[in-house]
């Protein structure tokens, strides 16, 4: 695990992936299949792993904590990045700050919490459970009245927060009035777009945002770093104007391979199609959801089969035709 001082251009260096958790039948954490996702993705050049919603870390036991940090930080490579999330309720954060004081981690994600919080309440607790822990935050933003763009402005001045992943839903990304007054407020190097691939093009070019989450792309992330390159190259001008369409091209390809696991996410649930995809995608095996989640219905289940498995299909030819990332921007 990269355990360096977090940087903010890391941001930009690669798309976060966010894995699901493997279990055993009887709910333990699974080392060997944890490890074999880790190594399908790391193999793709994603360099940061997220461990939050997909993971289901919502309803982790405190007590299997530090179990769960230390297997995560043993299975990733000496490059990549792993981020846990704590809480989302301030008691069980507060046990985990104490609990990453004393491990090699740099950052943790705060999970959303829904209801029975105010902005004020927020900004207090966050700093205290920064101080606790001894890092930095990363602050998951999915309401608008989870906690005002002048709260989040100050934790981020005061170094309480080192990045926030963004995931308020509009119908339409490019119209986002709060994103716009979060980046006149934030520094943009810091904010990632935290809803897969779908509103990751309006994100980076339309506002700039650092890089995206993504959950689809453990199954496929070589495809997701060539997409992230792409977008660089185009907003950076790398590409020229003469080639500047087959750019446009090659983001449009790379994208429209995402869309049918995500839509099914979308239509489905996020957390738990993820989770079955990987499983039946033969990447690892992830074993049953912990509760108080459940698998998909077993009705979806050929259809997310279908979707993982061509988007795997897609990767290894990607891989083959594309051995090296840098690669990607002109001929893929």
């Amino acid at each position: 695990m990269n355990e360096s001082p977090l940087r903010d251009d890391e941001f930009a260096a690669s798309v976060m992936a966010v894995p699901p958790l493997a279990r055993r039948a009887d709910y333990a954490l699974d080392a060997g299949q944890n490890r074999a996702l880790i190594r399908h993705i790391e193999a793709g050049g994603l360099r940061t792993l997220l461990y939050g919603g997909n993971a289901n870390l919502y309803h982790v036991a405190p007590s299997e904590y530090r179990e769960l940090l230390d297997l995560l930080a043993d299975a990733a490579g000496p490059a990549t990045r792993v981020i846990p999330a704590i809480g989302p309720d301030y008691g069980k954060m507060l046990d985990q700050a104490r609990i990453l004081a004393q491990t090699h981690y740099r950052t943790a994600m705060v999970l959303p919490f829904g209801g029975f919080t105010t902005s004020e309440g927020v900004e207090a607790g966050l700093a205290r459970i920064a101080d606790t822990a001894g890092m930095p935050l990363t602050l998951y933003v999915k309401s608008e009245n989870y906690v005002d763009v002048d709260a989040l402005a100050r934790l981020i001045e005061r170094g309480t927060l080192s990045a926030v992943k963004y995931a308020i839903v509009r119908d339409d990304p490019a119209h986002d009035p709060y994103l716009r007054r979060l980046l006149d407020s934030v520094p943009v190097a810091k904010v990632v777009s935290g809803m897969g691939e779908r509103p990751a093009l309006v994100h980076l070019r339309e506002f700039g945002l650092a890089a995206w989450t993504s959950g689809s792309g453990c199954i496929a992330p070589r495809m997701a770093m060539a997409l992230l390159r792409a977008i660089q190259s185009g907003q950076n001008g790398q590409s020229g104007r003469s080639s500047q369409r087959n750019t446009d091209d090659i983001v449009q390809r790379l994208y429209d391979a995402f869309m049918p696991l995500e839509t099914l996410r979308d239509q489905i649930s996020l957390i738990r199609v993820l989770h079955d995809a990987v499983t039946f995608s033969d990447i690892a095996d992830m074993g049953p959801l912990l509760p108080l989640l459940s698998s998909t219905p077993s009705g979806h289940h050929a259809k997310i089969a279908q979707a993982a498995r061509t988007l795997l299909a897609l990767e290894r030819e990607f891989a083959q035709t594309h051995p090296n990332l840098s690669d990607t921007q002109a001929t893929a």
